[in-house]
């Protein structure tokens, strides 16, 4: 399903890669090779010029985004003749399976740390606020595992309520991908970071009915990965056969079911995946929320990004 581009009147600026990669001009390059390779995912071709191009103009306009938000909530603080609580700027980044979102928010935790706006920056994934597999199993959910219904997104808005109300400490449950659920005692800590970046499928959902909160409502810019779903659906496989050597293998891995599979069973595996779950929460559920991003990374067949769209003041 190819992204269609925006149009004059639309609510987005529409920029190319290369008019997107002018802005990174006189900035320096703030990654290395190695450090790279330790933030790309699995099956994600990013390299050094696409940080500098891409991300890294990204990364000062969040900073800058950030910084404002703060001055905002001084001045309104002063207006109102009260102490000025600064809270966290929240970022949302959202996209679907193997798009390579989970990159993108490793990366921009890195760089938008390094702007000296904005030092201290935590992600959390959604994964974390998925049911665990007992519950799942208890609803019969465990075949929509990543669809809106398997989040317990009552618990997702009040770790967000508490971010942006300013609490000390605010802990999320932790998701391992080994185990494929929560680990039970285990959690991330965010502790009044300057940014808080937040990941996951279904991020940019409206709320189930009109009364009630959307997660989208609390945060304060949200960055949408987008690809043509032919491409998202060979990167997945790619990564499936990619994971077969490696993650699977693992004894203790959930998948380990999966290592021992032959090149055209892995493959099969994939697609039957991928028809069966992934693709159709893209369409029912993740796709349609692209309009309600504040920013929009357009990749191309090689995994790189070819436009921007930013969304007008």
């Amino acid at each position: 399903m190819p992204a269609a581009p925006a149009s004059p009147l639309s609510p987005y600026r529409d920029i190319t890669r290369a008019e997107w990669a002018q802005l990174a001009q006189g900035m320096p390059q703030p990654l290395t090779e190695p450090e790279l390779v330790q933030l790309r995912g699995l099956g994600d071709r990013m390299d050094l010029t696409e940080v500098r191009e891409v991300y890294l103009p990204l990364s000062r306009l969040l900073s800058l985004y950030a910084a404002a938000t703060k001055r905002l909530g001084a001045d309104t603080a002063a207006f109102l003749n009260e102490p000025d609580v600064t809270t966290p700027f929240v970022i949302a980044v959202a996209g679907s399976v193997a798009v390579g979102k989970s990159t993108v928010a490793r990366l921009l935790r890195e760089l938008v740390s390094r702007w000296s706006d904005t030092p201290r920056v935590e992600l959390v994934t959604t994964d974390g606020f998925l049911y665990p597999n007992a519950e799942l199993e208890r609803r019969g959910l465990m075949d929509r595992k990543g669809f809106p219904e398997s989040y317990d997104r009552r618990a997702l808005i009040e770790f967000l309520t508490e971010v942006k109300s300013g609490a000390e400490e605010v802990r999320a449950p932790f998701y391992s991908h080994m185990r494929y659920d929560i680990v039970p005692d285990a959690h991330v800590v965010v502790r009044r970071p300057d940014v808080v970046i937040v990941e996951g499928l279904n991020v940019l959902q409206p709320p189930p009915s009109p009364n009630e909160v959307a997660v989208s409502d609390l945060f304060d810019f949200s960055v949408y990965v987008d690809a043509d779903t032919r491409h998202i659906e060979r990167w997945y496989v790619d990564r499936f056969l990619e994971l077969r050597q490696g993650a699977f293998s693992n004894p203790h891995s959930y998948f380990n079911v999966f290592a021992h599979l032959t090149d055209a069973e892995a493959e099969q595996a994939a697609l039957g995946y991928w028809n069966d779950i992934n693709m159709p929460n893209l369409v029912e559920n993740v796709l349609p929320t692209r309009h309600r991003a504040s920013l929009i990374l357009r990749k191309g067949p090689g995994h790189s990004v070819e436009r921007v769209s930013l969304r007008k003041l």
